[in-house]
């Protein structure tokens, strides 16, 4: 949050105000880019576009106290639901980790925390410590089951529980299961493959705001920070890279724009300034820098 701006203006102003006033009456958010997932039925897109805007106004900081919050989440759990897993409310969450993990964070941030769901992802973690949506058979039935961990699902997953823990659900098992994911992420030094030591993907070099369920090296150092995690020198290289990132300016661009949306336009200029983006990165250099590791 920018120093002099009070969360309580969230609801009220800017971005927050215009992406509250575009929630349907029947609790979700739409509006799908034309032939964006296709290859769902509409009703799910909305799903997912509603999972999407409730985590850009997390992001916002909108004060969940708030009558504004308290109302648009309310007509989210009263009216709706996965229809295709028997009409479950949505934020009981549905079946996949990464998209469970933003449902958990959503509710324990603007409900109530879900024990049920947190359980359910716990039990979901892999032996190398993070998460994959692609890791149950029924999830991806033409292909085998991974048993690798994605970043993209680990971060999402790790979000979900730290919000679930600050809702008041804190527990030797969810810490756990955070530090070994955190670690899954340290040992990879933020993005490079554990066997061979080379970048795993050039996009994750590049910052975007928002972010969907894309992982990026930027995204992830923000966890660490908002975890309160010390950081170590496994965490330098990708702290290099933020540096290397800000432009002349003192800021730092949005580099790249994912094919999701929300109903809502903030950013969409790539190469120009961002103010998400150089917020996080001011954020993240102001926590590795301070610490005495």
């Amino acid at each position: 949050m920018a120093a002099g701006f009070h969360i309580s203006r969230v609801a009220t102003e800017g971005w927050g105000a215009q992406l509250l006033a575009r929630q349907f009456p029947a609790g979700n958010w739409g509006g799908s880019p034309r032939r964006w997932r296709s290859d769902l039925p509409k009703e799910d897109r909305g799903l997912l576009i509603t999972l999407y805007s409730l985590a850009v106004l997390m992001d916002l900081g909108l004060d969940p106290s708030s009558k504004q919050a308290r109302k648009m989440i309310d007509c989210v759990d009263k009216r709706l639901v996965f229809k295709r897993l028997n009409n479950r409310p949505y934020l009981h969450g549905e079946t996949e980790p990464c998209i469970n993990g933003r449902i958990l964070g959503s509710g324990s941030y603007f409900k109530k925390p879900n024990d049920a769901l947190a359980n359910q992802l716990l039990g979901e973690q892999l032996e190398d410590g993070g998460w994959n949506c692609e890791a149950w058979p029924f999830l991806s039935p033409k292909r085998p089951a991974s048993r690798r961990s994605s970043f993209h699902t680990t971060i999402c997953v790790l979000e979900g529980l730290l919000d679930y823990e600050r809702a008041g659900r804190k527990s030797a098992a969810v810490t756990k299961a955070r530090k070994r994911a955190e670690n899954y992420l340290l040992e990879r030094r933020m993005f490079r493959s554990l066997r061979t030591g080379k970048v795993i993907d050039k996009r994750w070099l590049r910052f975007s705001f928002p972010t969907f369920w894309h992982y990026d090296v930027l995204r992830g150092l923000e966890y660490l920070r908002n975890a309160g995690i010390k950081p170590d020198r496994r965490a330098r290289e990708a702290i290099k890279v933020v540096i290397e990132r800000r432009h002349q300016n003192g800021r730092w661009p949005l580099n790249l724009l994912h094919p999701e949306q929300i109903p809502l336009q903030m950013e969409t200029d790539i190469g120009s300034a961002s103010r998400w983006n150089t917020l996080r990165a001011l954020r993240v250099l102001r926590w590795y820098n301070n610490s005495t590791w």
